[in-house]
């Protein structure tokens, strides 16, 4: 305590203390701006994450492919941190990590403006249609072609020669090329801008720092659906084709939106993310621009063991980079015998696993299972949805520095929001949509009472003579409520009209008449969708808020249960395995079980199977909520183990800290003893000198 009293005084008269004071206003404003900047990166990156969630049905219908391979465009994202962030987790922390964080940005803008890059370079967009109109005529052509028109119709089906060098089917690849080099740039922000913001920050202050930060970042879906769904109002070649000779709407299985658009805004956005970190320092230590001349060895020393700097990550030592290449596998080493880090790594994969597929597919659920087109799908995620996952986050954040929640608090409190989370979302089983009704793909032709899945005929005495082809998908409505995979299919004979507006008449298919017509476009017999819908949205915005409550105080838990040195590797290797193991391969298993609930596929214009065009919506339900609750239900399971382990490491942690102090106590008394020693050894010689002078003196 006397040693204390005297370095505080030193620090109060001398010019040293006015230099540390003098350096912490700095040090603060600089750690608020790394914060903001860190923000907006957070903000830039999920933007474009989420865009790119947005326009997966774009990208489905566009490049012709099913959603496994949009599943294994989606986890390429992943496939480019996979590459790097194990080694820029450990070697960034050494370096300037302001530095690698914007070289980051740079390259995740880069890549989003390669995914834009395919609308260039293909040409316009041509969607399946069976409607086949005569150049230099003032009428429509019959939609059930008979006798020589049945034979031109054939003709047609025919792939011309060269077909395959005009085909997009390659394009996707630049796509998930461009997303590869997203995920390369995106791998330093959260590692080291997590461990920046936790090594300089008082520890009563970092959780709030984060909560944020993970607010930031669900921000940015929100401006990123808002996108999608702007974009996919517009039509994709924009600008290049007469808007009235398009015969499909928004609501159509065949539209695509301007996809590209949104990828050339997010990609600015993210470059402009970039610039603040260039300007900021590598380290912000306490004691800024301290002199060792100025200052004795004895204060230094005690500013270096301030506890403001317990949690400090030595980044500012410069370190041999052979050395740190031998240091990593040890390192590593310790870092996996951590028994509580690996089950928290355990039950984050797997719920990693049934989040992402989850909100990968959940704006083409929405469209599917009740029938709303991408773009009001994706308005409502970035409106209604994401706020309450923001909202959940930064309330989680809160209510931990409130609380003042220790490992174990914050575990069980993510833990219990999690579970409460989950008993809800069991009830969006019951809130069901029924499948549309198709002739000859839902219901049969014969009777629409009692829908059934079973492959039904397309053909019927009532088309037979038009010779239709039963692939493509150009879909009219008759006015008796039922929808047919195409006019000719209708058996309709003439059509008037143009574009959105064409009708088709005498369609023998419809009526028994024969006289019955059609119009272009799918029936809207939604009624039951749209009495269930409000309840899917509630359920889905109060489910969301509640998961989300538990993400800070679980994320803290990772950061908190390690050592201050391991914790830029434990979070550069959570964020290595969850991608690995849960960010590439769960949107592509998601996407395959969904893709066998697939009632009709799109045909290519080379040949082959293209997009789906309708889906079995009950048994889509069963697999995308089935599957979601399955991989919960494991994570939860695993938590188990995960508490007791806990546990004991806290009551370890506890028995070592009393260890400690009783060992530094009985050092300091054994020290003041030998010194009191000392002391009296020295008196006692002392007094033996003055008698013997005294002796002297009277001899």
């Amino acid at each position: 305590m006397e040693v204390t009293a005297e370095q505080d005084g030193v620090q109060e008269n001398g010019r040293c203390d006015a230099k540390v004071k003098a350096a912490r206003p700095t040090s603060s404003g600089s750690l608020k701006m790394f914060l903001v900047a860190l923000s907006f990166a957070y903000f830039a990156k999920a933007l474009s994450g989420s865009y790119l969630k947005s326009t997966i049905t774009q990208l489905e219908r566009r490049f012709d492919i099913p959603s496994y391979l949009i599943g294994v465009i989606d986890g390429s994202f992943e496939i480019g941190n996979l590459l790097v962030i194990a080694f820029v987790s450990y070697f960034g922390a050494k370096l300037h990590r302001p530095k690698i964080i914007a070289m980051g940005c740079v390259l995740m803008s880069i890549g989003t403006f390669i995914i834009a890059l395919p609308h260039f370079i293909i040409g316009r967009y041509e969607f399946e249609t069976s409607v086949r109109w005569l150049g230099n005529s003032t009428r429509n052509p019959a939609p059930c072609a008979v006798e020589s028109l049945a034979g031109a119709a054939q003709d047609a089906q025919v792939p011309h020669k060269g077909c395959e060098g005009e085909s997009n089917l390659s394009m996707w690849i630049y796509v998930l090329l461009g997303n590869v080099l997203r995920g390369i740039g995106e791998t330093p922000i959260q590692p080291l801008g997590i461990s920046y913001i936790d090594d300089f920050a008082t520890e009563e202050n970092a959780a709030l720092y984060v909560g944020c930060v993970h607010t930031i970042s669900v921000v940015g879906p929100v401006f990123g659906y808002l996108l999608g769904s702007l974009c996919a109002k517009i039509y994709v070649d924009i600008g290049f084709v007469k808007m009235e000779s398009i015969t499909i709407t928004p609501a159509d299985a065949r539209w695509v939106g301007a996809w590209w658009l949104g990828y050339l805004i997010a990609g600015v956005i993210t470059l402009l993310s970039a610039f603040p970190f260039w300007f900021l320092p590598r380290a912000l230590p306490v004691s800024e621009g301290q002199s060792p001349e100025k200052c004795p060895p004895e204060q230094t020393s005690f500013i270096k063991n301030s506890p403001l700097l317990k949690q400090k990550y030595q980044a500012d030592e410069h370190s041999n980079f052979i050395e740190m290449a031998k240091d990593f596998i040890p390192t590593l080493r310790t870092l996996l015998g951590h028994r509580v880090y690996l089950i928290y790594l355990c039950v984050t994969i797997i719920q990693l696993n049934s989040l992402i597929g989850m909100v990968t597919y959940k704006p083409k659920y929405i469209e599917q299972h009740f029938r709303q087109s991408a773009s009001k799908a994706n308005f409502l995620m970035g409106v209604i949805n994401i706020p309450a996952v923001a909202l959940g986050m930064f309330s989680g954040g809160l209510l931990m520095k409130r609380l003042k929640l220790n490992l174990m608090g914050a575990a069980r409190f993510a833990f219990g929001t999690s579970l409460i989370g989950y008993v809800l979302s069991l009830f969006f089983f019951a809130l069901s949509c029924d499948n549309a009704n198709v002739a000859g793909v839902t219901v049969p032709y014969s009777s629409v009472d009692g829908a059934s899945f079973d492959k039904h005929s397309v053909f019927e005495s009532c088309n037979q003579a038009c010779s239709c082809s039963e692939s493509e998908w150009d879909p009219v409505c008759g006015n008796n409520g039922i929808t047919y995979m195409s006019a000719c299919l209708a058996g309709c004979t003439s059509s008037a009209g143009s574009g959105k507006n064409t009708v088709f008449s005498n369609c023998s298919c419809v009526g028994a008449a024969g006289n019955f017509t059609a119009r272009a476009g799918q029936c809207n017999d939604k009624d039951d969708c749209d009495r269930m819908f409000p309840y899917f949205l509630a359920l889905s915005v109060l489910t969301s808020f509640i998961i989300s409550l538990g993400g800070t105080p679980g994320y803290m838990l990772l950061i908190r249960c390690i050592k201050p040195q391991l914790k830029a590797l434990a979070l550069g290797f959570h964020a290595l395995a969850t991608r690995t193991l849960a960010g590439i391969p769960a949107p592509i298993y998601f996407g395959a079980i969904i893709d066998t609930t697939c009632l009709k596929w799109g045909q290519k214009r080379c040949g082959g199977i293209g997009a789906c065009r309708i889906y079995n919506t009950t048994a889509y339900r069963i697999a995308y909520l089935g599957l979601t609750l399955s991989l919960r239900t494991v994570s939860f399971i695993i938590c188990i183990p995960g508490f007791f382990l806990l546990a004991q490491q806290l009551k370890q942690e506890e028995r070592n800290a009393l260890h400690s102090t009783l060992t530094n106590g009985g050092a300091e008394l054994e020290a003041l003893q030998k010194e009191e020693f000392v002391i009296s050894n020295s008196d006692q010689t002392q007094r033996i000198c003055e008698n013997g002078t005294d002796r002297e003196t009277r001899l």
